[in-house]
Formats: structure tokens, C-alpha cells, sequence
């Protein structure tokens, strides 16, 4: 069990914000942030806390985890995800599953239209296989997760697959995936309500190596609000 950590840094009514990035969100701001580039973020998220996720300058690749706060070994899982759903793109509606079937979180908006559920993390493994392996040493997401998750006390054998939000990972007609140029654009933005408290890990991805967001990783905002 993780030890209860602080979850409001400051509240304001979101209103009081008037700031557009907000627009539609209910409620008092807990937690607003913006993600470095390449950089790793943590949170713990309350049953009926929104999080919205923000692409500040579009078609940067979000990687997503959610773990159950009071037990860890109750995480997100693809699988029951996308069986429960009938989909492997995720969008308004959707429900995040975890690995015992429970709703650990509902997308209640979504600027963006599509998000990936199965193209996975970038690593430093699957980097020399996808782009040489002269790119060995780059930073990838899973050491993002890793840095993110160690406050916790969680490791590599809890990291799970994940989600991409604005990634656009399509199906060929071959079977195989495509990474390519996202549906995303500058301020669209994906909001998640939390139906348990939560543990959230993003890895806002370093990749460098993929046209898809022209080779430059960018920031992105992560909001929570209480409603």
C-alpha cells in the first residue's frame, strides 16, 4: 500500500482561471503542472478527480500508466481494456480497465479523437531494433516510467503495456502497426475521471528518433480538478 501523499498543491475555482485550456472543466484545480520535454511525472488521483492532459504544440506522444492506490498489483490492463470496449482506440466514452476487470478511469472529453492502446513504450532495446543500435543510449520512456514509478516502490516487473495519448498507431491491412503523423494539434487535450484513487505515471516520450513529431519532443500540461 502506498503511503497517502498531499493532493492539493493549490485551489482555485477553475472559472477564477480564466484560462481557456480549462473550458469545461468542473470544479477547483487540485494540481497543475507542465511536463518537460522528455521528463517523467507521477500523481496520485482521487476517485472523482479529472485529469486533463494537454498537447501544447501537438503530436507529442503521452505514455500512460494507472495503478490502484491501495493495492499496486491492480493496474491498467490493454487486454481487458480493449475486450471490454470492442476497440483498440480509445476516445469519449471509453473506460480504463484493470487487471481484474474494475473501471479505474472514464474519458469524459476528447479534443484529439483517437489515442493508442498498442504500439507500447519506447526503450532502449526497442530502439536499436526499430532505429540502430547507435541509439543505444538514448533516454526512452521506460526510464521515465522507471524514474516515476521508484517513489512508490515499484520497478521494471510492474511496468505494464500502456497507453498513448495522441499517439496514431493505426492497423495496416498486413496486420502490422504504423507509427505515424498523430491527429493531434497545439491545446487538444483528453480528460480522465478517476472512478478509484490512483497512482498515474506519464512518460512524456523522449523519442528523437520518429518523424511522427518531427523529431522534437515538446511539453505538454497535465491539470487535475475536484469537482
Amino acid at each position: 500500500m502506498i503511503p497517502a501523499v498531499p493532493t492539493a498543491s493549490y485551489n482555485k475555482p477553475v472559472a477564477a482561471l480564466r484560462d481557456p485550456a480549462l473550458a469545461g472543466l468542473p470544479g477547483s484545480v487540485v494540481s497543475d503542472e507542465v511536463v518537460p520535454a522528455r521528463a517523467p511525472w507521477a500523481k496520485v488521483v482521487r476517485a472523482g478527480e479529472v485529469l486533463r492532459v494537454i498537447d501544447l504544440e501537438g503530436n507529442q506522444a503521452v505514455d500512460f500508466l494507472a495503478y490502484v492506490l491501495a493495492d499496486t498489483a491492480e493496474r491498467y490492463s490493454a487486454a481487458d481494456t480493449i475486450v471490454a470496449q470492442r476497440n483498440i482506440f480509445l476516445t469519449t466514452g471509453a473506460q480504463l480497465r484493470s487487471n481484474r476487470g474494475r473501471v479505474m478511469m472514464t474519458i469524459t472529453g476528447d479534443t484529439c479523437g483517437r489515442h493508442d492502446t498498442s504500439g507500447g513504450a519506447c526503450s532502449c532495446e526497442s530502439n536499436t531494433v526499430r532505429y540502430g543500435h547507435h541509439t543505444k543510449h538514448q533516454h526512452a520512456c521506460v526510464e521515465n516510467f522507471l524514474m516515476a514509478a521508484a517513489p512508490y516502490g515499484l520497478g521494471k516487473r510492474d511496468l505494464v503495456g500502456n497507453i498513448n495519448w495522441f499517439m496514431n498507431v493505426p492497423v495496416e491491412a498486413d496486420g502490422t502497426l504504423g507509427i505515424v503523423d498523430g491527429l493531434s494539434a497545439p491545446g487538444k487535450h483528453v480528460d480522465l475521471r478517476a472512478e478509484l484513487d490512483l497512482l498515474l505515471l506519464v512518460s512524456n516520450c523522449p523519442q528523437i528518433n520518429n518523424p511522427c513529431n518531427a523529431f522534437n519532443p515538446t511539453p505538454i500540461r497535465a491539470v487535475v480538478v475536484r469537482p
